[in-house]
């Protein structure tokens, strides 16, 4: 049987993952870029999909050797569109696509064999911050502002983090930012160890650009088995992370999460429930 191999005309062609760019440079390098500066780059259902099977496509497709992903505009990711939470809330079979959705794009990243290289500035927040830090090579403006916003919005941090922040920042310091939902600072996310480099807003592009042309330059073969194998962290973690994106969306079938999405679009304070049910 032959698995079928995307061609790099079909990843870029115009419309092929709705709130994406992809466009291909020179020595390999697949730019991917987040487009809707209008909402700061949210996330609806379209993108959600988009933002799980491009993964699986780059990993298959044949002349890509490095994949640097950015957002467009003033921020990378300002997270799922209230439209997509409201509807998750709902809608059991939304929030069960949703829930495969999740779970796919996190294991997409992890297993595409291709070296990603993320540019994080302005705001970088739920399924963007996922790729943000799931990238083997994460570059952070200064003035970047990275938030874990689950908590804020009444459910458990699923997603990436309990997979990943652990590894990066160290259990206190996870618990920490996932349990309050403070937010951190490009710097600050570099001093404790969540992103790889933090350089000034105006370096960013030209140092995220460097790595990405040095990752393509070396051995396809090295750069993506150490890939591989150092991922294997990720994988023996999974039984965590499942356990975490289930409790998350367990959390959309409870009254938490409305009150956080009215308390958002009120721009208020939540009223949460006064003790949880177990």
């Amino acid at each position: 049987m032959t698995l079928h191999s995307p061609s790099v005309t079909q990843l870029t062609a115009p419309g092929a993952y709705p709130g994406l760019h992809l466009q291909m440079h020179e020595g390999g390098i697949l730019e991917v870029v987040l487009q809707n500066d209008r909402t700061l780059n949210s996330v609806n259902a379209a993108t959600h999909r988009a933002l799980t099977v491009v993964w699986r496509d780059i990993d298959a497709a044949e002349g890509v050797r490095c994949v640097l992903i950015r957002g467009e505009g003033r921020g990378f990711s300002s997270g799922g569109d209230f439209e997509l939470i409201e509807e998750m809330a709902s809608d059991f079979t939304a929030l069960a696509r949703v829930w495969r959705e999740a779970r796919d794009l996190v294991y997409n990243v992890i297993n595409c064999g291709k070296p990603v290289v993320s540019a994080i500035h302005g705001p970088c927040v739920g399924a963007g911050l996922a790729v943000a830090l799931l990238a083997d090579v994460s570059v952070a403006a200064k003035t970047a502002r990275l938030l874990d916003g689950h908590v804020r919005l009444g459910v458990a941090a699923g997603d990436h983090a309990a997979i990943i922040w652990p590894l990066l920042c160290g259990l206190n310091k996870a618990k920490y930012h996932l349990m309050t939902g403070e937010p951190v600072s490009g710097e600050e996310a570099e001093r404790i160890g969540l992103v790889s480099l933090c350089v000034p807003d105006e370096e960013l592009l030209d140092r995220a650009w460097k790595v990405a042309r040095q990752l393509a330059a070396g051995s396809p073969t090295a750069v993506r088995w150490t890939k591989y194998a150092l991922n294997n962290w990720l994988r023996a973690a999974g039984p965590t992370f499942d356990a975490s994106l289930a409790l998350e969306f367990l959390g959309f079938t409870g009254p938490d999460v409305r009150e956080g999405l009215a308390s958002l679009r009120e721009k208020r304070q939540p009223n949460f429930a006064e003790d949880a049910p177990i």
